[in-house]
């Protein structure tokens, strides 16, 4: 079926265009008219038309006029001029604005025929393009990110010669590189395919990338560079912050806030990948808990401190806890340096320490999942009063650190701690009041002090960092409704207060409620 509009301020040429080509595609056609360009572009705006006759000497808006806005706004429409006027620059502007046909009147039957039949050939091909760029791009979305999912494990666990044959196959020889570990809070099983979705649109459409798949809330992306289009050293460096930092913004307006970023220095070295992971996972590390991007660069100009032994020995139990077997063999490694130095080599106190940090790690894991069994862990204390060598007692410490952290993430993939889920359902349904600690608390009958602690533990941010959160996330959806004043979405997420409520939401996006509503309409 074609969907063919006529155009003309003479009622008596749009039914006899309506009679020719009745008579000649009778099941074929549905016909619509117009008597002025203004009418056309309104009934094209409502129904898919595919084939329009248009006059180019009408009252208001002329054919020529209409024939530009519909070449902007439906450019695979196909436009057939009808025009009592022969002249050669009248028919030149309608060819070049994309007519299929320029005919002179009166028309005659056969003309018209013949026109509309090229027409619907020229509508089929384009159907068929779109049907095959369509089906195209369906199969690519369904492997290209199988594919990049397993190229960044490979970056991230493989070898330099596992990710080699994937820089090939991506085209990336020759490249400047980084590597960007992102966080995303509040993320659960329901919601993943919808963040990915957003995340993966808004990636790349801005940057050539490549992008993994979610490991608990966290995303790798492979940034690629053409360093004779970027340019090079610091001003290909300034280029990727730019534009990283605007994808930051850009994720903070369309996901959430309170999203963190650490992003590895730039490389061309393939072999580099496990290492720029890691360095994206330290820089990750130094990014404040309320959400932030941070650069390898501007972290490493930083007047470097030691961190003591007891500073290493809570980044451990924090990987653990959030399921992270990443960076545990570093840690592991700097925390025995910070013991041989705090102890001056006495190996006693050393394994004292270590078998003291695998107690901690095992009862972290059992806590988490109290079926939580282990042997290696049982024989632990020969283990370490057995083996002098500093090499072997770090190895083994960092087995059972990785053991656990890989059950920890099992776990955590499954369920999510029932009072938390009441607090969360709790919360969400009561943005617009005053609900402290003490009453969600009260509301689920445990005590403010537990729920804080299981606040921390489970969200990773304390009670109020994600009430903030979870108040702007919904403010974040009310400045998409230009209906609503900012006033009443200050007063719809709790804050009387409307100037603090722009402090805040400012904070957390880097800019006005205003000026996110504008962004967001753009």
């Amino acid at each position: 079926m074609y969907s063919i509009l006529l155009t003309d301020d003479e009622q008596i040429m749009i039914d006899s265009l309506k009679f020719i080509i009745k008579k000649n595609f009778p099941t074929q056609v549905e016909l619509h008219s117009a008597l002025s360009g203004t009418e056309a572009l309104e009934i094209a705006a409502k129904h898919p038309i595919d084939i329009i006759f248009m006059d180019i000497n009408m009252p208001g808006l002329n054919g020529l006029e209409t024939l530009k806005y519909i070449a902007q706004s439906k450019p695979d429409t196909v436009v057939i001029i009808l025009s009592a006027f022969d002249q050669f620059q009248y028919a030149q502007e309608a060819l070049n604005l994309g007519a299929y046909k320029y005919l002179t009147k009166p028309v005659n039957r056969n003309t018209v025929t013949e026109t509309v039949r090229g027409a619907m050939e020229l509508v089929d091909k384009k159907r068929g393009q779109i049907a095959g760029e369509e089906e195209l791009h369906k199969k690519l979305d369904l492997v290209s990110p199988m594919v990049e999912s397993d190229f960044i494990y490979s970056a991230v666990f493989g070898t330099g010669k596992d990710v080699s044959d994937y820089f090939s196959y991506f085209d990336i020889i020759g490249c400047s590189w980084c590597l960007c570990c992102l966080e995303i809070p509040r993320i659960e099983a329901k919601n993943q395919y919808e963040v990915y979705s957003t995340l993966r649109s808004i990636l790349t459409e801005k940057a050539q990338c490549i992008i993994g798949s979610f490991m608990l809330n966290r995303i790798v992306v492979f940034f690629s560079f053409l360093p004779d289009a970027d340019g090079k050293g610091t001003a290909l460096q300034q280029h990727v912050e730019e534009l990283l930092t605007d994808i930051y913004r850009q994720l903070s307006i369309h996901i959430c806030s309170g999203i963190r970023a650490g992003v590895s220095t730039l490389e061309t070295d393939v072999t580099h990948t496990n290492a720029a992971y890691n360095q994206s996972l330290e820089v990750l590390d130094s990014v404040p808990a309320d959400g932030g991007i941070r650069f390898a660069e501007s972290v490493q100009e930083r007047p470097e401190q030691k961190a003591s032994a007891g500073e290493i020995a809570e980044k451990i139990f924090g990987r653990i806890r959030s399921g992270d077997p990443a960076m545990l063999a570093p840690l592991v490694r700097t925390y025995c340096s910070a013991l041989a130095g705090q102890h001056g080599g006495d190996m006693d106190k050393i394994k004292n320490a270590l078998f003291e940090l695998l107690v901690n790690v095992r009862n972290i894991t059992t806590e988490i999942d109290a079926s939580y069994r282990n042997e290696a862990f049982d024989n632990a204390f020969s283990v370490l009063r057995n083996e002098n060598s500093m090499e072997q007692l770090e190895l083994f410490v960092q087995s059972r650190c990785s053991e656990c952290a890989a059950a920890v993430l099992r776990i955590s993939s499954q369920q999510e701690n029932p009072i938390i889920s009441k607090a969360a359902e709790f919360i969400a349904a009561h943005l617009a009041e005053d609900i402290s600690l003490e009453r969600i608390a009260q509301e689920i009958n445990v005590s403010p002090f537990y729920l804080s602690k299981l606040f921390k533990e489970e969200k990773n941010e304390n009670y109020i960092s994600y009430l903030t959160g979870m108040r702007m996330e919904k403010a974040r959806a009310l400045l998409k409704e230009p209906r609503a004043s900012i006033k009443e979405v200050s007063a719809a997420v709790g804050y009387n207060d409307q100037n603090y409520f722009s402090r805040i939401f400012r904070n957390k996006f880097g800019m006005t409620p205003t000026e996110f509503r504008d962004a967001a309409k753009k």
